[in-house]
């Protein structure tokens, strides 16, 4: 089997790798993959994944497209085009947490991208149920992650020591994460905030400035983008992952700490529902909502017992994205027969 997967490959140029490096890899395991692209600019990008779908159209299977909501759309509905006109079946994997909105504009295009696709692969429920909503063909294959290489910290005791992991853009709300610490050190908590995660739009100075201005720069710790071994290495010296966004689809950060044993405490967005179940395997607070966040922290840090619970129901729960189970839903999705 032959397949070309077309997004955002650019982990070489110092960003953080995407869905198109997780699951190629996992693709990899029983067919050939060609990728397009690793280029830096986006122009340029945006050329060589056109030529990519020429070239190889006529020689792959299928076209696999990591699909975003916005101004990444815009290559994707053109790959789509093409490869609808060269009579190659495509496959868009719906990344974008605000895909949602992007259907309520009821623009042609769009619908057309989704409709003429051989599938939409959706990886969460909650993207899942707003296309079926649209009679759109999709199936439900969750992000991937090697669960036996992450390793489960059994916390007994849980106190005040934050975790942030998610680059420091706007989307992520990060400012939150200072006013979650300062709520908590107000109530006379020790606590404590790691922020792991690349500056976007300067808002790393924006979150420096507001935590001089309470006077808990001494609490904070910010890393910068760290590797994913890295950030898992300094999650031991942490209890709960805050996760202050304000939008979003099923976050790999967040699998991730369910399986290396955080308790989460999440705003309530997008497809945060169908990955926390609220009070079973974390909890949910409304968004931009810092004194419910703080309140929740508290909650737990005085009943270790039932932030305990959470967490074990939550590694359970990660079994489900394990690789050799996402693995199967591709090969059934794309007819691989061993």
């Amino acid at each position: 089997m032959k397949l070309l997967y077309i997004g955002n490959k650019l982990s070489k140029h110092g960003f953080n790798p995407t869905g198109i490096e997780y699951t190629g890899k996992l693709l990899e395991q029983f067919a050939c993959v060609y990728y397009a692209s690793d280029k830096l600019n986006k122009v340029v990008r945006l050329f060589d994944i056109l030529f990519s779908v020429i070239k190889y159209a006529r020689v792959v299977d299928y076209i696999i497209i990591d699909t975003y909501s916005t101004s990444n759309f815009i290559y994707a509905k053109l790959v789509g085009f093409i490869a609808t006109f060269l009579g190659v079946d495509y496959i868009p994997v719906l990344r974008g947490g605000n895909l949602p909105a992007l259907l309520q504009t009821n623009k042609a295009d769009v619908f057309n991208f989704f409709r003429n696709a051989y599938c939409n692969v959706a990886p969460s429920n909650y993207l899942k149920s707003v296309f079926d909503k649209y009679n759109f063909k999709t199936d439900l294959i969750p992000n991937s992650i090697p669960l036996d290489a992450y390793s489960f910290k059994n916390r007994n005791q849980f106190k005040a020591n934050l975790l942030y992991v998610r680059a420091l853009a706007d989307l992520y709300n990060p400012t939150m994460a200072i006013e979650v610490l300062y709520k908590l050190v107000s109530k006379g908590f020790d606590a404590s905030l790691i922020m792991i995660g690349a500056d976007v739009n300067g808002n790393m100075e924006k979150c420096k400035t507001l935590a001089n201005k309470y006077n808990i720069s001494n609490r904070v710790e910010f890393t910068g983008k760290l590797s994913k071994a890295q950030w898992h290495k300094k999650s031991t010296e942490a209890d709960f992952l805050i996760n202050t966004t304000n939008f979003d689809n099923t976050p790999i950060s967040v699998i991730e700490a369910m399986a290396l044993g955080l308790v989460v405490v999440s705003t309530n967005v997008g497809g945060m529902p169908f990955l926390i179940d609220d009070n079973l395997n974390g909890l949910l607070v409304p968004a931009e909502d810092e004194v419910q966040m703080s309140n929740a922290i508290e909650y737990l840090l005085n009943n270790n017992c039932v932030a305990h619970a959470l967490v074990m129901q939550a590694r359970k729960d990660v079994l489900q994205y394990d690789v050799n189970m996402v693995t199967t839903g591709w090969q059934r999705l794309l007819g691989y027969n061993k």
